[in-house]
């Protein structure tokens, strides 16, 4: 059997009892250690925790690797933990698919992830749109592609959760191209560095998906000790401090709620100031009024 457990937020014991039970019995534990990291737990505590030894599994184990996760799959209990929920990065849909084709059966095992537990700024899940993704800029890779989902999102009123980027166990250009396998050390977008990358962006494209003014909400550590969320404009975010990893940002859509905004209250400087932003991107972002159609003379 080859289970999926999903680990929660941040804390070792966040895992749910069935996965707990699951994780004791395997034979093989492996750690996915490259899409998300657990805030107040590490490897270590892991193990202290289940009672287990905990095999870090990388991107380059996971997705070139998997007939060694899958190894005996067929006759041994193998786990297969995911920070958050197994299903929250698609990454992970190629081992099961794997899975299937060697007969192995699967179970999963769910639990909280960023995708759900983002409610707790406030804002209701019903009304968040796409979700999309923000990588890191170069010098020479300045990519947009989120930028369409976010306009497409903004035009039919709904939020849009941007997931920031993550860089663990990546080598330079240099590095790999001279074949040695020395690692940069691990890197996590800002709040700062993802509202200057978007108004970037906004700046190139002009196409008024969001300006400096933009209503938005920053999540840090979300699930941990240390959370902090922050409702401010784009612009501002630029200047926030918003410390430790890992963050999320939120870019307001037009159908604001009032009791979202009561939420929000709490966690912004100047609410008067924030819902003046509010009322004015709903008034840009509003639908024209229905014009209905000229009947035709000739009908009847």
């Amino acid at each position: 059997m080859l289970y999926l457990i999903g680990l929660g937020l941040s804390y070792a014991d966040d895992i749910t009892v069935r996965g707990l039970n699951a994780v004791k019995k395997c034979k093989r534990v492996y750690l996915e250690a490259y899409t998300s990291i657990l805030m107040a737990a590490d490897k270590e505590s892991l193990e202290e925790f289940y009672g287990r030894e905990v095999i870090l599994a990388d991107r380059e184990l996971v997705e070139s690797g998997s007939d060694i996760i899958l190894e005996n799959a067929q006759e041994d209990d193998v786990a297969f933990l995911v920070v958050g929920d197994p299903f929250g990065a698609t990454t992970h849909t190629d081992l099961i698919i794997r899975a299937r084709e060697l007969n192995i059966p699967i179970e999963t095992i769910h639990n909280a992830s960023v995708m759900n537990a983002v409610g707790a700024c406030g804002l209701q899940l019903y009304n968040f749109g796409q979700t999309v993704s923000l990588v890191f800029f170069t010098e020479n890779w300045r990519p947009d592609s989120f930028y369409n989902k976010i306009l497409e999102n903004r035009k039919i009123g709904l939020h849009t959760l941007v997931l920031l980027d993550i860089k663990v166990k990546e080598q330079s250009i240099e590095n790999m191209a001279r074949g040695r396998l020395i690692y940069e050390p691990p890197r996590y977008m800002s709040i700062e560095t993802a509202a200057e990358q978007l108004l970037e962006i906004e700046e190139k494209r002009q196409e008024q998906c969001y300006t400096e003014n933009t209503p938005a909400v920053a999540i840090s550590r979300l699930g941990s000790p240390a959370q902090t969320i922050k409702a401010a404009t784009l612009k501002e975010l630029t200047q926030y401090e918003s410390g430790e990893p890992l963050h999320s940002l939120i870019i307001l859509g037009r159908q604001v709620h009032d009791l979202e905004l009561d939420y929000l209250q709490a966690f912004c400087e100047n609410i008067d100031q924030y819902k003046q932003f509010v009322r004015e991107d709903q008034e840009f972002f509003k639908p024209p009024p229905y014009v209905p159609p000229e009947e035709d003379e000739f009908s009847d």
